[in-house]
């Protein structure tokens, strides 16, 4: 009887210790990127792999710039849109999972919820290291992975690195690259309004970009202008999608205006008409936070 409560103490000794091993072994290191760009991202491999197993070789657009060479409005849409709480969560934003765990309607719509109540931070730990997959264990990780990179890097360096690895569209990685194919201009010479198309394009980059523009992304777009200038309008949160991609075009400008004619989620009739673009207009740096 003590042979097999020994055997059964080893066993679960042993696989708690490969368990949290698996949880904090990642390579490189979340402090390999204070000054290190990713040659390539894990969402990058993943769906490279996904496009040449579709037949399509066409190469990557990716170019990663210093956060003091993106527009201001791109920094603050992404927050406005994105995780409005980053300045304030170190990793979790526990007020929209707890606001999600709460969530009263069907079960379908309690996963949606949840899905979308990562913060930026969970996000580029998912870009840097993991999958959308959806399964807990995956889940698990990718939290302790964000208060690493929280402890690792700080609000400064994590912004600057998500805004250059997140998807903007097929083949199409960062906003530096974004803002060249849709805008036709530097991220650095992007517009208020421009901006918060991109940051409208995040939770579905294949499907709801500036190539296609769907209503989704108009609605989207005219919430985060609405946060921008000091309405207090709630940006849903949104996971990414998993189809296949389709790749962007651009007219003579280096702007697609095909609208798909797709309707927006019905909250977005209050949603006011475009205002005319701010290319020349930046706002004003906040103070960091405190942390």
């Amino acid at each position: 009887m003590q042979r097999v409560f020994r055997w059964i103490l080893l066993s679960g000794t042993t696989g708690t210790a490969v368990f949290v091993a698996w949880l904090l072994f990642v390579w490189p290191p979340p402090s390999w990127w204070r000054s290190h760009w990713p040659r390539e991202t894990a969402f990058q491999s993943m769906r490279e792999q996904q496009e040449r197993a579709a037949g399509d070789t066409s190469s990557r657009r990716y170019r990663p710039v210093p956060l003091d060479s993106i527009s201001d409005w791109i920094a603050k849409a992404a927050v406005a849109g994105e995780d409005d709480a980053f300045y304030q969560h170190h990793g979790i934003d526990w007020r929209s999972l707890r606001d999600a765990l709460g969530y009263r309607r069907g079960a379908a719509d309690r996963r949606n919820k949840l899905r979308g109540a990562s913060t930026i931070t969970q996000q580029l730990a998912k870009n840097l290291y993991l999958s959308p997959s959806r399964n807990p264990l995956r889940k698990v990780k990718e939290a302790v992975l964000a208060y690493r990179l929280e402890w690792a890097l700080g609000k400064h360096r994590i912004l600057e690195l998500y805004l250059n690895v997140a998807e903007f569209g097929p083949h199409l990685w960062g906003v530096e690259a974004a803002s060249q194919l849709y805008f036709g201009r530097p991220a650095a010479r992007v517009s208020m309004d421009q901006a918060a198309l991109l940051v409208a394009t995040l939770p579905h980059p294949l499907t709801s970009n500036p190539s296609l523009r769907p209503g989704r992304t108009i609605w989207r777009q005219q919430l985060i202008l609405r946060r921008l200038r000091g309405e207090a309008v709630v940006v849903p949160r949104e996971e990414a999608e998993t189809v296949t991609p389709v790749a962007p075009t651009a007219d003579s400008t280096g702007v697609v205006a095909r609208d798909s004619g797709a309707a927006p989620p019905k909250d977005s009739a209050a949603a006011p008409a475009p205002k005319p673009d701010t290319a020349a207009a930046r706002p004003p740096v906040p103070p960091p936070p405190p942390r």
